[in-house]
């Protein structure tokens, strides 16, 4: 069982966008490999753009210790991935800073992304691989917090 602060179990959200599901949704199979299922609530979004409002309302309930965000946002040819990537990340961003809530982002922008068997399995494994290491930096981060003066 992970714990966060002195005795209560941590308790951590994890919101997937849809898009591209069957990539994005290997991120929280990494991610349970280290934290217990059974601590994860797990929301779905349509989009990686639905994120920062659904983690700001889940920091605001207070009972998470930590949100972590999945989505690939892949470029379509329109040039629109850029801007869809950096007001995600900036919002996730701000949520964190104005809760105190740590949001993590499992959030890819690959420059070079083909619908092939190829590109889509090399993705899939990524995102399992990126699922652990946010799984890795929630405990790391929640566990630095817990240090600090009250």
């Amino acid at each position: 069982m992970t714990t966060h602060g002195t005795f209560a179990p941590a308790r951590f959200a994890f919101i997937k966008a849809r898009w591209h599901a069957d990539i994005v949704d290997r991120s929280l199979d990494g991610f349970t490999e280290t934290i217990p299922a059974d601590q994860i609530d797990v929301f779905d979004v349509p989009g990686a753009f639905e994120m920062p409002l659904m983690a700001q309302k889940l920091a605001a309930t207070g009972k998470y210790s930590a949100i972590v965000c999945a989505a690939f946002v892949v470029d379509g040819g329109i040039y629109r991935h850029d801007f869809v990537a950096s007001a995600v990340v900036d919002g996730l961003m701000r949520v964190g800073l104005d809760t105190g809530v740590p949001v993590l982002s499992v959030s890819l922008t690959p420059h070079h992304y083909q619908e092939t068997d190829h590109h889509n399995a090399i993705y899939r494994e990524h995102f399992v691989v990126k699922g652990r290491e946010a799984a890795s930096a929630a405990l790391q981060t929640l566990d630095a917090m817990g240090k600090v003066p009250a």
